[in-house]
């Protein structure tokens, strides 16, 4: 599935949007500028195929990237302090949950949390949201090569905790875009949910 040649296929603001919905669809959630985009280009070893920037809100649709035939990688926009007008966001707000509740095809959420700072309040109420609707997710804890392994473990411990007040288990895995750290074992996930 890796090495199968990635395409981007669509951007869409709404669900009526997404491609037909028959390919597992594995997507990529978070605040604005915590490396979602470097996450797909890392795991499909192509440098530029989501665009990364250093620019909060980038991404302001959900973008689509197809691996063979074997499934969607789907980049969520951003949440957090985009600059958009607020219109804009409670849209994205809107299309994103109706995304995230009705795609039959979304198999894996993988939320990526920036491992350097704690999980923001929205970080956390997306946790919460997840478990209570019982969607299958993954925290991937990004940028772990900025701080120390003693500081990536503490991180990793605190997320766990704030997972445990709210009676929920999920895989937590640290890696890094430049050291590649962590990647396989999220590629052994995605493929699990495959």
């Amino acid at each position: 599935m890796f090495n199968a040649q990635p395409k981007f296929i669509t951007s869409a603001t709404k669900l009526e949007e997404c491609p037909p919905a028959g390919l597992p669809e594995i997507c990529f959630a978070g605040r604005s500028n915590v490396g979602k985009s470097s996450l797909i280009n890392t795991l499909l070893n192509k440098k530029n195929i989501a665009r990364t920037s250093n620019v909060p809100g980038k991404t302001q649709q959900m973008n689509y990237y197809k691996l063979g035939e074997e499934c969607f990688f789907v980049d969520l926009p951003g949440y957090g302090y985009a600059k958009v007008p607020k219109k804009e966001r409670e849209r994205w707000g809107k299309s994103i949950r109706d995304y995230l509740m009705d795609r039959e095809s979304l198999k894996l959420i993988l939320h990526v949390v920036d491992v350097r700072h704690d999980p923001s309040q929205l970080d956390e109420d997306f946790f919460y949201w997840m478990g209570m609707n019982e969607k299958p997710f993954a925290v991937v804890l990004s940028k772990a090569d900025k701080i120390s392994r003693n500081k990536v473990n503490q991180a990793k411990a605190k997320v766990r905790r704030i997972m445990k007040e709210m009676n929920i288990e999920v895989p937590i895995l640290p890696y890094s875009a430049s050291s590649r750290e962590g990647i396989d074992e999220i590629k052994k996930l995605i493929t699990e949910f495959v």
